[in-house]
């Protein structure tokens, strides 16, 4: 967590309620430890979302449809395409889909990203959300810029890493310094990419908003 617990919880405290489907769905995910976006992660979709109003959006890790359900609940009509390769999810998170009603708007594709992206047709995204596999972010990136139009937003959670990315490689854990190196190099990246122009906002657990230019 990158801002004071105490602050933290007081935002939380004046945020809207979801729906009830979606309070459930959030509810089991807590139970069963699957991670789904935080709540200032929520506002801040809430707000871009309202501002951008999308036709399309791309999301890169559905887990079982929480934020592709959210983002759905937030625009009145944009169609949401949304790729998952942890296959244990795949049905809960199709379920979730299928009783929110919002199987006309979502569409789920199985499988690796980096296998399903090269397979979508170009420049047809204004919106992409990316809260995947973190090492594989900057493997992402070429793609997700072909996929994306001029002035499309892309939104990048969890990219601090409760603070490591901050740190000496030597300091991080042994088994997470593949995901400290290759999310150093997505920050350089999305912060110096030509056809980018990128904002770090240490929001939740630290998120990129880039557009594409």
């Amino acid at each position: 967590m990158i801002t004071d617990e105490r602050v933290v919880s007081y935002i939380r405290s004046l945020e809207r309620e979801n729906n009830s489907v979606l309070t459930q769905i959030e509810r089991e995910a807590h139970r069963d430890g699957v991670p789904i976006i935080r709540k200032e992660m929520e506002s801040f979709l809430r707000v871009m979302l309202t501002v951008k109003k999308p036709e399309k959006i791309l999301e890169l890790g559905t887990a079982v449809g929480y934020s592709a359900i959210f983002m759905s609940e937030c625009t009145e009509d944009a169609k949401i395409i949304t790729i998952e390769n942890y296959e244990k999810r795949i049905p809960i998170a199709r379920e979730n889909i299928r009783k929110t009603g919002k199987s006309d708007r979502i569409q789920l594709l199985e499988g690796d990203a980096l296998k399903v992206m090269p397979t979508l047709e170009e420049n047809q995204f204004d919106f992409v959300f990316m809260d995947a596999a973190k090492a594989q972010y900057i493997h992402f990136l070429p793609q997700v810029l072909r996929l994306m139009k001029e002035g499309a937003v892309l939104i990048t959670d969890n990219i601090l890493q409760e603070g490591d990315v901050l740190e000496s490689k030597y300091v991080v854990r042994r088994r997470d310094r593949t995901i400290h190196k290759r999310m150093r190099e997505y920050l350089e990246a999305v912060k110096n990419h030509p056809n980018l122009e990128t904002s770090i906002v240490p929001i939740g657990d630290g998120i990129t908003m880039s557009v594409k230019v």
